[in-house]
C-alpha cells in the first residue's frame, strides 16, 4: 500500500479521500518493522477499478526494492503488466534483485492484464531465465489460470483475496480454493508441497521467531504447489 490514487472525477489535478500515495520509504515502513521472510514488491503503475490508480514509479520501486534486498527480505515482485516487468528486469540487471527472482503474475484485473493463455504465455517468456514464478486469475478466472500455471512450468497461487466464491453465488471458506487448486495439480502431474519445502525452494531467510514467521504464511498457503520432481 502506500501508492493509491483516488480521483473523484475527472478532474485529476484533485486526489480524493482515501488516496494514501506516500514516499518509498513510508511504503516498506512494516517490512523494517516485522523483517518478515518475503514481502510483496508492486512495480509500475496500474488502474485498479474506475477511480483508483496504484502508483509505483520507476525510482520509487528502485529505492523499495534495494532496503528490501538490505533487510534480507526475499520481494515477491507482483507484476501487473508488461510496464512492470520491464521494470523489474531491470533492476535485475542493476543488481538491487537477486537472482533467482521471485515473480507473481496478477492477472485479470479490470484494465490491466487479462487473464489468459495468451497473456500468461507472454509474460512467462519475457522472465529471466532463471526467475521462479507463479500466477493467479481473478474472479472466475481462478482455477482455469491455476491449470494454466502448471501446464507452463509455473507455481500457482489462490485465495479469498483473488475469488470469494467457489461458484456463482456459493461463498468459499478459506481453505476451499486450495483443496480444488491441489486436485487439478495432482491431476497435471504436481504434487502439493510443505512450508519448509517452498521456504528452500524460494530461498527465503528463516527468521528466528513465531511472529516473524507467521507473517508469510499467507503468501506461503497460496503457493500450494510445485511441479512434480519425483
Amino acid at each position: 500500500m502506500g501508492g493509491g490514487v483516488i480521483f473523484n472525477d475527472a478532474d485529476l489535478s484533485r486526489f480524493g479521500d482515501g488516496t494514501d500515495l506516500v514516499s518509498a520509504q513510508e511504503r516498506i515502513a512494516h517490512v523494517e518493522e516485522l523483517l518478515p521472510e518475503i514481502c510483496s514488491l508492486d512495480c509500475g503503475a496500474v488502474c485498479l477499478g474506475e477511480q483508483l490508480v496504484q502508483i509505483y514509479t520507476t525510482e520509487t520501486v528502485r529505492k523499495m526494492a534495494e532496503c528490501i534486498r538490505r533487510l534480507g527480505v526475499k520481494p515477491e515482485i507482483e507484476v501487473f503488466d508488461f510496464g512492470g516487468l520491464t521494470i523489474t528486469n531491470q533492476l535485475i540487471r542493476e543488481g538491487l534483485i537477486d537472482d533467482p527472482a521471485w515473480f507473481q503474475l496478477c492477472l485479470g484485473i479490470p484494465y490491466s492484464t487479462p487473464a489468459t493463455t495468451h497473456t500468461m504465455k507472454a509474460l512467462v517468456d519475457l522472465l529471466p531465465r532463471a526467475s521462479l514464478w507463479s500466477a493467479f486469475g481473478l474472479s472466475r478466472m481462478e482455477m482455469p489460470m491455476v491449470a494454466q500455471a502448471m501446464l507452463l512450468g509455473g507455481h500457482v497461487r489462490v485465495g479469498l483475496e483473488d475469488n470469494l466464491y467457489l461458484g456463482k453465488g456459493v461463498p468459499a471458506t478459506n481453505g476451499q480454493p486450495v483443496e480444488r487448486a491441489i486436485k487439478i495439480i495432482v491431476g497435471l502431474g504436481g504434487r502439493p508441497v510443505s512450508a519448509p519445502e517452498a521456504r528452500v525452494k524460494l530461498g527465503l531467510t528463516v527468521r528466528g521467531t513465531h511472529a516473524r514467521l507467521c507473517s508469510c504464511l499467507p503468501h506461503l498457503y497460496r503457493v500450494p504447489a510445485l511441479p512434480s520432481e519425483d
